[in-house]
This record gives structure tokens, sequence and C-alpha cells, in this order.
């Protein structure tokens, strides 16, 4: 009995371990994979690992090795050259400023002798009545020449002829000459005062309202001072205008002037008070000083032109305020002038575009207006077509050859 009991325990132990065996085996064996999941279209691709398989190459149309440009070979490719570098303008040597006038007298005889041959036909008629001297009057005040000059014209003229008696064509021409050289003055210093005695650099302002060609009158003027054998630099005061300072500093580079410039829209008084103190430092003879253009019937703008006046006389006084007018705008010219010769002591005019008028009487009405020399008169569009004013030459082109 005891036997079959020890048997049956045996058997059961025996049952057990095999049971423990095949649970221990199952729980060995691995999990099913879980269910693909949907690709992540916005994560970036995944990068290679060692050991990944190369993806199967897609059929591409294959080029020639013609077609590819290998290094050292193949077609020539074009290499983009990096940008010159912007030269710097060459500096002009200007036309000396000496007897310019008179190598232009030929220009200006082309467009002013009107005047000249009208009086001369008039006083060469046989009978100078009262309708004669009327003509010879509106013919001096259609060219400008102002009332008050013409009648002392007139007067002198009619007292000569009758003293003279016979009248050649030569003695007209002389008596004209002499009379018209006594209004335009020739005792008047014409210099433009650059050279102070005790100091450097010689100021000079420039002023005149839009249109006038101030601009480029103060480039030209520079011209003028290289030619003479002077440094300047030039102060770019007219900061309304948006072109003005390229213009002026364009000038100034073809001459070797340096320009002080400013923002736009800025002070014009503080750019003037800047460029006098870097003519100082920088110890050149003449200081340009452009101002903008303004009309002589705006108070404000014309309260600050004086305004530059007085910054730029804290460096030292002012040597030259030069006007600048528009021969061709006659009577109105006289207006703007009386009107900038209060706010500005205005030393001398410049007269401009007188090659296209035959108005020349300008120049006498100008000076007798203001009592201030007309001393630079512009002849054309080159350059060097602004010239010192000469008398002589001057009346010689009124009369013609």
């Amino acid at each position: 009995m005891e036997t079959i009991i020890l048997a049956v325990v045996i058997a059961v132990v025996v049952l057990g371990a095999l049971g423990g065996l095949l649970v221990t085996s199952r729980l060995k064996k691995p999990l099913p994979p879980p269910p693909p999941s949907k690709p992540d279209l916005t994560a970036p691709p995944a990068e290679p690992h060692v050991g990944d398989e190369a993806e199967t190459p897609r059929d591409e149309e294959r080029r020639t090795i013609e077609e590819v440009d290998l290094p050292g070979g193949g077609a020539p490719t074009t290499v983009e050259e990096p940008p010159a570098a912007e030269k710097a303008p060459e500096i002009e040597i200007p036309e000396p400023s000496a007897g310019r006038l008179i190598r232009l007298r030929a220009r200006l005889s082309r467009s002013q002798n009107a005047l000249g041959k009208g009086l001369l036909t008039l006083l060469s008629r046989e009978h100078l009545d009262e309708d004669t001297w009327e003509e010879i009057e509106d013919t001096l005040l259609t060219a400008d020449v102002g009332v008050q000059p013409t009648q002392e014209l007139v007067e002198r003229l009619r007292e000569r002829v009758r003293v003279l008696g016979t009248r050649t064509p030569e003695e007209l021409r002389g008596l004209l000459r002499e009379e018209l050289l006594k209004l335009v003055g020739t005792d008047m210093d014409r210099e433009v005062k650059t050279e102070p005695e005790s100091r450097k650099p010689g100021i000079v302002m420039v002023v005149g309202v839009n249109g006038t060609g101030k601009t480029t009158t103060t480039g030209k003027l520079a011209r003028v001072l290289v030619a003479d054998g002077r440094s300047v630099v030039l102060g770019a005061a007219d900061t309304f205008r948006a072109a003005a300072a390229d213009q002026l500093q364009t000038w100034g580079e073809r001459v070797g002037a340096y320009t002080v410039r400013g923002p736009e829209a800025g002070d014009p008084a503080s750019v003037a008070f800047d460029a006098v103190k870097e003519g100082k430092e920088m110890g050149v003879d003449v200081v340009l000083i452009d101002t903008a253009g303004r009309l002589h019937t705006k108070t404000g703008l014309m309260d600050e032109l004086g305004k530059v006046k007085r910054v730029v006389e804290k460096h030292a006084p002012l040597d030259e305020v030069l006007l600048v007018l528009d021969a061709t705008t006659g009577q109105n010219g006289l207006v703007q002038a009386r009107v900038f010769s209060e706010v500005v002591d205005i030393t001398g005019i410049v007269l401009t575009k007188l090659d296209g008028t035959a108005k020349g009487g300008i120049v006498i009405a100008v000076q007798n207006e203001l009592g201030v020399p007309v001393k630079l008169i512009g002849l054309g569009e080159g350059p060097d077509d602004l010239a010192p004013f000469d008398p002589e030459a001057f009346v010689d082109a009124l009369l013609g050859d």
C-alpha cells in the first residue's frame, strides 16, 4: 500500500515539473510585432545608418561625359569677375580766368550787339528830331538799362552830338562807347575778394532765387579760383534740394575741391559753419558756400539766409556775398537784388545767361540800383563759361565790330 502511494506522489511531482518547463518555454517566445503605424509625412527623412541598404536607383536619363562639367575639363565655365572699384574722377585743369571774357567776346557779341547796332543806326540819321531821340530812349529801356541811366545817357548824347556837328560812323561809335563805359563804370573794384590779409581762408557766400543757376555758378567759380592757383572747400548749404549737394560735389571733384555736406533737409547754417571749420583745418585759400535758392517774397526763408550769414561770421567775417541774377529776368531781377541786399550785405553781382538775351543793359541797371559792381558774368553752359567782368570788353561786344 505504501508502495502505491509513493509511486503516485512521484508521478505527480514529475507531471508538475513537466508542466513548469512547458510554461517557461512559452514565456520565452518573442511577442508578435505591433501593427504598422501610418507614416508621419511632416517629419524630416531619417538619415541612413551604417548597414542600411541603399535605395533602389530610379530610372533617369543618363548624361554623356561631354554634358557633365568636370573639374579641369569639359565645357569651359564662366566665372563672374568681382565688380571693379569705381575710379576716382580725373582732376581737370580749368582754363585760366585772365582774359576769359575777351576770348568769349565773339559769343557775347552775337547775342548782345543788337543794342549797340540799334543805337548806332538811330544816331546815324541825318536829322535827329524828337521822335528819333524817343526811339533811342525806347531802345535803351527795352535793353533793361533802366529809366534813370537811360535819361542820363540820352541827355549827354544829345549835348555831345549837337556840339560835334558832323557825325561820321567812327565818331558816333567812339562817342557811344565813351558814354556806355561811363554808365557801366570803369572805376569799380570788380575783383572777387578771396584773399584776406590777416587770415585764411577767404569766405564767399553765394545767394539768389531758384532757377538762376546758383549751384552751377558756385561750381564754376570754384574752377575760376583753382585756375588762378587757389585751393577751395565747397559748402553744400542748399539742403532743401535733393540734388544740390550731389551737383556741387561733382563740380568740386572735377577740380580736386573737397565738399562739406549735411543731411537732406538739415540745418543749412550748420553745414556752412562746418565748411568754414573744415577749410580752416585744411588750410585752404577759399571756402565757397552755396545757399538754397529762395523766393525774395518769402520772409521766413530770407530770415534763414540772415541766420546762415550770422553763424558763418562766428568764424570770421564774410569776404564776399555774391548775388546770382538771371540776366533774362530784366527788371524783376532788380526787385530780387533790392530785397536780398536788405537781408545780407551784397558785395558783388553774378549775371548768368547773358549769352541768351539782347538785354545787356541789365548790367547798368543793377549796378545803378545797388551801387554794387557786376563781378562775374555767365556766357554759356560750358564749365569755363563764367568770366570776370571786363567793362571795356563788354561795351565793345555791345557795339560789335
